[in-house]
């Protein structure tokens, strides 16, 4: 493996500048390297310490970065995280996550390039969740905590940097949205009385992995009243079923996030399968409440084997099928779940966190360089 100073002599690898914050955060502005807001800089003593826990060749890129499919090499990376606030145990779990939203069924591509205001998701479970303090509690999408704020926010910086997801050019995104800042959560697997979502698509409870998703921000569903499993899956059914959903046109795999106290009480009456055949059946959306351009332009040719002549009280259904839809529970206390659609044209990738010859990872420690 080339050392880190053979790496940085390379053209181009890297910049001389002054080691002040002001100036080399005026560097990277004047360079389009940034979010908008002020970065780390990544010098070459803080890249060093990020790379020690990396066990692979650091120039070897990991993967290809759309729109511009640029190389994921763990250098780029690092600096990345580094220009984050990333601590440097926490870039095993930047890699795995990098990878995860460049295979090939995500549609990194699409995600990136869309007019839509998708981002990727990363939603973790297993093990790591402890180790790194990812949160998957009260907040858990919002601010407070370092790993879900720093590693959401080197994703972004390397979806920009490496991919080129740069606004107006290689990202067209009409609005964009808060989740294009950072958009990683922890599953309060603790909370749940389901088993986990990593289990779920195929992983052991004691595997550390991320699932990601190209995903919308949460919208929320209150519902304080219902006291039964029915009350509260037709509350978020009912929550679903809106005409503008791009997974309405898809057989795409949107996310219900249901909060601890919600998910308890569900689960007093239904499997996670069950709920899901639940949801399925009933998040609908009533061709009459489509335009009828839509109807005519997207229903008839989207649904011809069911709904080539329309009328206005049937039913198109959010998710075509129960196995379609996700749900993992995330939060903390209070009567509140989420829906969370896709860009449509996407599918979950989840991966598990394994070291360079495959084995599976028992701890970020088995990547730090020895």
């Amino acid at each position: 493996m080339a050392n880190l100073a053979q790496l940085l002599n390379q053209p181009g690898a890297s910049i001389e500048a002054t080691d002040d914050f002001d100036t080399i955060n005026r560097l990277i502005w004047d360079k389009g390297w940034g979010d908008g807001l002020p970065i780390v800089p990544p010098t070459e003593a803080r890249v060093a310490a990020m790379l020690e826990y990396c066990d692979r060749p650091w120039n070897e890129p990991i993967a290809k970065v759309p729109p511009r499919w640029g190389e994921a090499t763990p250098l780029l990376l690092a600096a990345n995280a580094v220009m984050a606030g990333c601590e440097p145990r926490y870039f095993p779990l930047l890699m795995l996550a990098i990878e995860a939203m460049c295979e090939e069924p995500l549609n990194l591509y699409g995600v990136q390039a869309t007019t839509h205001l998708c981002a990727p998701l990363v939603i973790v479970n297993g093990p790591i969740v402890q180790e790194l303090n990812i949160n998957g509690g009260h907040n858990a999408f919002g601010p407070g905590f370092q790993a879900n704020a720093t590693i959401g926010r080197a994703i972004r910086l390397s979806l920009l940097n490496i991919g080129g997801a740069i606004p107006g050019l290689g990202d067209m995104s009409t609005f964009g949205s808060p989740a294009k800042y950072s958009y990683v959560v922890a599953e309060n697997e603790v909370a749940s009385p389901w088993a986990p979502l990593h289990v779920e698509r195929g992983f052991t409870a004691t595997t550390s992995a991320v699932t990601v998703i190209g995903a919308e921000c949460p919208h929320n569903i209150n519902d304080h009243e219902s006291l039964t499993p029915e009350g509260i899956l037709m509350t978020i059914a009912g929550s679903m079923g809106v005409a503008g959903c791009n997974d309405i046109y898809y057989k795409a795999q949107p996310l219900v996030i249901m909060g601890p106290e919600h998910a308890q009480t569900v689960a007093a009456g239904f499997t996670k399968a069950e709920a899901k055949r639940f949801l399925q059946q009933h998040a609908t959306v009533l061709v009459r409440q489509f335009s009828q351009e839509n109807v005519d332009r997207r229903i008839r040719v989207t649904f011809k084997d069911r709904l080539a002549n329309p009328k206005p009280d049937d039913v198109v259904y959010v998710v075509r099928e129960p196995e379609d839809l996700l749900i993992a529970v995330v939060g903390g206390a209070g009567k509140h779940s989420a829906f969370v659609p896709t860009f449509g044209a996407t599918l979950p990738v989840t991966r598990a966190l394994k070291t360079a010859n495959g084995e599976l990872a028992r701890s970020v420690e088995d990547f730090r360089r020895r």
